[in-house]
């Protein structure tokens, strides 16, 4: 399954993508709980309360599409020229530091013996077709295509053998970074947070993919395009620490909570971006985050 928020008169939907098409599955989940003498009353408008709500399931849109095939009403729930939206607003972006041996190389750093976490503001999260802005002054700025990770369970001191069944789904996060700034604040050793959370530097989406379709998120391919131009491409079977061990390692110190995200990091080839580029960064099983370059106003 793979879930998406989309434009529904002006107002955010939760839809299901069906080929090409869109399901508009707010609407047919109100219609199924009615079928079935339950509350339909409370709109659902979001991701987010599928995942606070537990409802981020398999089983719970296969029970949705069973009960509209039964009735003759798929075609009727069908939305036609769907405008996708930002998937949902993560709880935390947690993200990963040289992943990537062949990343880790590129910015002069032997691969990590442990994961390196750090933080990006939730402010800075964009959707589908979304401009990432880059300001006047902000030097250098890259593009970091990212699997990501969502937290549908939450939990502390989670067991590796234990830790794929507190995951929700995966999404794209194209990692975008003021470079320069980065540069200096690690020769500083200062943190890197600012570097990472200007405004539209978090792009996400298309979409949220359910384990369902994606039994094995380390066989993934991966690849970020620049007008057209391959710039990043690599496999998530490439990922020094696998999402068990970063799911792990993180709820031995914190509480993991339902809607966190954790972008597992990016490959070799990051690049400068320059206003009227065009990204397109691609995940197996996901599909593609299509996202325009402009300059700040």
């Amino acid at each position: 399954m793979r879930v998406v928020t989309f434009d529904l008169d002006g107002e955010p939907s939760v839809g299901l993508l069906q080929g090409e098409e869109v399901l508009d599955f707010s609407r047919a989940f109100l219609t199924f709980l009615a079928a079935e003498g339950m509350d339909p009353s409370p709109a659902l408008l979001s991701i987010e309360e599928l995942i606070d709500d537990g409802l981020l399931v398999p089983e719970v849109f296969q029970d949705v599409l069973g009960f509209l095939e039964d009735h003759d009403l798929l075609d009727a729930m069908l939305v036609e020229e769907a405008e996708l939206l930002m998937p949902f607003l993560p709880n935390r972006i947690i993200a990963l530091g040289r992943n990537y041996a062949a990343h880790a190389a590129e910015t002069g750093h032997a691969p990590p013996n442990e994961p390196v976490f750090f933080m990006k503001a939730t402010s800075s999260v964009i959707g589908p077709g979304e401009p990432v802005l880059i300001p006047k002054d902000a030097g250098r700025v890259d593009h970091e295509v990212e699997l990501a990770v969502v937290i549908g369970k939450g939990g502390k001191r989670i067991p590796r053998h234990q830790a794929m069944e507190h995951v929700a789904g995966y999404t794209i996060l194209n990692d975008v970074t003021a470079r320069d700034m980065q540069t200096r604040d690690m020769a500083a050793s200062h943190p890197w947070f600012l570097s990472k959370s200007f405004d539209t530097f978090g792009p996400l989406g298309p979409c949220l993919t359910l384990p369902d379709e994606i039994p094995d998120p380390h066989t993934l391919e991966l690849r970020l395009t620049v007008n057209g131009e391959v710039r990043q491409e690599s496999n998530t079977r490439n990922l020094i620490f696998k999402i068990p061990e970063l799911i792990a390692s993180l709820s031995r110190y914190i509480t993991l909570e339902p809607g966190d995200l954790i972008s597992t990091g990016t490959p070799e080839g990051i690049s400068p971006l320059q206003p009227g580029d065009v990204m397109e960064a691609y995940v197996e099983g996901i599909g593609t985050l299509r996202n325009p370059v402009e300059e700040e106003k």
